[in-house]
């Protein structure tokens, strides 16, 4: 098959990863970059080998023959991009949290739903070695049926609003940006939740939006909390992991540190390290985040050329959206909010 061609719109920080990635996967060819700043998007193509750099979407749409694009911008400015995808009647492949409020990820899915158009949410915590690992582990079913979990992605380190300044002013910080990973990845073990409760806490004088929250969810007869933090300061904590615990009515399986999995059952403890792979292009303190692009970019791909639809889709990807923001409406009102399973 041919390679798809495609543009990416968005030449930030995660962009320089994301491309390489791509090229990594095989089987594409980025045709063309858009960038607000046009001088950071020219910038960019040369550094990737691409002549044809736009200031404006519409422009781009306009002038380029297209299989995808890739929205690697900042979330408030997903929306607008995809609603003009949809327009064109391009595939779309959208970077999380798919939009900055519930309303605005309902709207991108139904423009794309009614264009005809696939939509695919890029959810790459799913596709880190360890944790899809720990999905494996919970389908052989070692531990029995789990009865608790606890997720937690705990990382202390200042370059993170360096080197994406616009996360110190958004309203709404650690439920969008890193519980959107957390709660996909809740649903991706345990399914889908009847209820939630949240708290939120800012730590830091220099933002805006919290950078520490937890979430309660009730799924089924389980309970699952989901922990986040950007302020909390640990032996491993200067690197973006994310640990579990499990309990099962037969044993319990254990994510931790440095990409180690223990699974105790009563037959005794089996633990195996399950390291990303590593990347040239990738930074290493994002280093088990940036190899899980690659897989993920894979999985992607393979869903635009063979039609079928991606695990975390624009409409599957909008249940742990409506999560993310539920989250806000239970800080709001200090309650458990109940979830309809139609939403």
């Amino acid at each position: 098959m041919t390679n798809l061609r495609f543009a990416v719109l968005g030449a930030g920080f995660w962009a320089g990863f994301q491309v390489p990635a791509w090229f990594e996967v095989g089987g594409v060819e980025l045709a063309a970059v858009y960038n607000r700043t046009v001088a950071r998007g020219q910038a960019f193509g040369r550094r990737h080998g691409v002549a044809r750099v736009y200031g404006d979407p519409e422009e781009l749409f306009r002038r380029e023959s297209l299989d995808f694009v890739d929205i690697i911008t900042e979330a408030p400015a997903h929306e607008s991009l995809v609603l003009l995808a949809a327009q064109h009647r391009v595939p779309v492949i959208c970077q999380k949290p798919m939009a900055p409020d519930y309303a605005a990820a309902c709207r991108m899915v139904a423009a794309c739903r009614e264009a005809g158009v696939p939509f695919m949410i890029h959810e790459n915590f799913r596709w880190q070695t360890t944790l899809r690992a720990l999905k494996g582990i919970l389908n052989e079913g070692a531990i029995g049926r789990p009865f608790r979990a606890r997720l937690a992605f705990v990382f202390y380190n200042p370059t993170v609003f360096e080197n994406q300044p616009l996360l110190k002013t958004l309203p709404r910080l650690a439920l969008p940006d890193v519980g959107s990973h957390l709660l996909d990845l809740a649903r991706f073990y345990f399914g889908e939740p009847d209820s939630l409760y949240a708290t939120v806490f800012r730590t830091r004088p220099d933002i805006t939006g919290e950078d520490v929250a937890t979430v309660v969810l009730k799924i089924g007869d389980m309970t699952c909390t989901c922990e986040m933090s950007y302020s909390t300061c640990t032996e491993w904590g200067h690197f973006p992991e994310t640990l579990a615990y499990i309990e099962g009515d037969r044993g319990t399986i254990e994510v931790a540190p440095d990409y180690w999995i223990r699974v105790t059952t009563a037959a005794g403890v089996h633990a195996r390290r399950y390291p990303p792979s590593r990347y040239a292009w990738a930074d290493p303190m994002y280093d088990i985040v940036h190899a899980s692009i690659v897989p993920c970019n894979a999985h992607l791909l393979h869903a635009l050329k063979t039609g079928r639809p991606a695990e975390t889709s624009g409409e599957d990807n909008l249940k742990t959206m409506r999560l993310v923001y539920g989250a806000y409406d239970s800080v709001a009102a200090n309650q458990v909010i109940a979830l309809n399973p139609a939403d």
